[in-house]
C-alpha cells in the first residue's frame, strides 16, 4: 500500500496532540523543569512494574499486567505476564529506550529500524517526527510503514496507586500503514506520563481511529484505554 495513501493528517490529526490535551481523565500538576534534567533509570534484572489496565469509556477494570526485565544485553527483555501469572508478548528495547518489539498496541508489532519509547531529550519543548517500518507477530513476510510524532507537554506531578512521581508528559500520533487493505488514515494516539526516577511510565492512555475505504462520515474508534501504576521495584 501506498504511503501516499497514509500522509499525516496536520490539520486534523496533529490537532488533539498539539494542543497537549489528555486523551481521557487522568491529570497531573504542572511543575516547573527540573534543573539539571534528571536521568532515567537503567534497567537491571528484576526491575519490575505493575499496572491496572482500564476502559476510559466505562471505567471497566481489564486486570493486571507486570512486566519484569529478564536479561540485559545488546538488547533489554522485559517479560509480561497477566494477572493470574499468565505469560503475555515480551518487550523488547534495543538500547534502552528504543523499542525493537512492542506489545502494548492491539496487535505485537517490531519495528525496524527502532524507534524511541519516550522522548530522548527530557525536555518540556522537545518533539520529532520518527518514520519506520513494522511488521505484525506471525506476519514475517509483510511490513507496514509508520509514522509517529512524538511531542513533550511538560513536567508534571502525578499521583497514581503506586504514589506520587515527577513526570515528563508526552504525547505521540501515530499514522500508521494497515495491514487490512480496506481500512485507511489509520491513527493512534497516545497521552504517557514518563517518570526517569523508575525508567518507565506511571500512567498512559491510549486510542485509536480508522476510516474504511469509500466510506464517509465520522472515523471508526477502536478501544480508549488507560494504564496506571500500582507497584514498582
Amino acid at each position: 500500500m501506498n504511503l501516499s495513501r497514509r500522509v499525516f493528517i496536520a490539520s486534523a490529526a496533529l490537532a488533539p496532540v498539539a494542543c497537549g490535551v489528555p486523551l481521557g481523565y487522568e491529570r497531573g500538576t504542572p511543575v516547573a523543569q527540573p534543573k539539571p534534567l534528571p536521568s532515567v533509570r537503567l534497567p537491571q534484572v528484576g526491575q519490575e512494574w505493575t499496572y491496572i489496565k482500564r476502559d476510559v469509556f466505562d471505567g471497566k477494570n481489564l486486570g493486571l499486567v507486570t512486566e519484569r526485565v529478564a536479561s540485559v544485553g545488546s538488547t533489554i527483555v522485559i517479560e509480561r505476564s497477566d494477572e493470574s501469572g499468565g505469560r503475555l508478548a515480551n518487550e523488547v528495547q534495543g538500547p534502552w529506550g528504543m523499542v525493537l518489539t512492542d506489545p502494548q498496541w492491539p496487535k505485537v508489532v517490531s519495528f525496524s529500524p527502532a524507534i524511541p519509547l519516550w522522548p530522548q531529550e527530557l525536555s518540556a519543548t522537545w518533539n520529532k517526527q520518527f518514520i519506520t517500518k513494522y511488521k505484525l507477530a506471525g506476519y514475517p513476510d509483510s511490513a507496514y510503514n509508520w509514522q509517529e510524532y512524538m511531542s513533550a507537554h511538560g513536567w508534571e506531578q502525578i499521583t497514581v496507586p503506586a504514589g506520587t512521581f515527577l513526570t515528563l508528559r508526552y504525547q505521540s500520533l501515530v499514522n500508521y500503514e494497515s495491514n487490512d487493505d480496506n481500512k485507511v488514515n489509520c491513527i493512534r494516539r497516545e497521552t504517557v506520563w514518563f517518570a526517569p526516577s523508575i525508567g518507565r511510565w506511571v500512567a498512559r492512555e491510549s486510542s485509536g481511529s480508522y476510516m474504511i475505504q469509500g466510506q464517509l462520515g465520522t472515523p471508526n474508534l477502536e478501544d480508549s484505554l488507560q494504564w496506571q501504576l500500582t507497584s514498582y521495584k
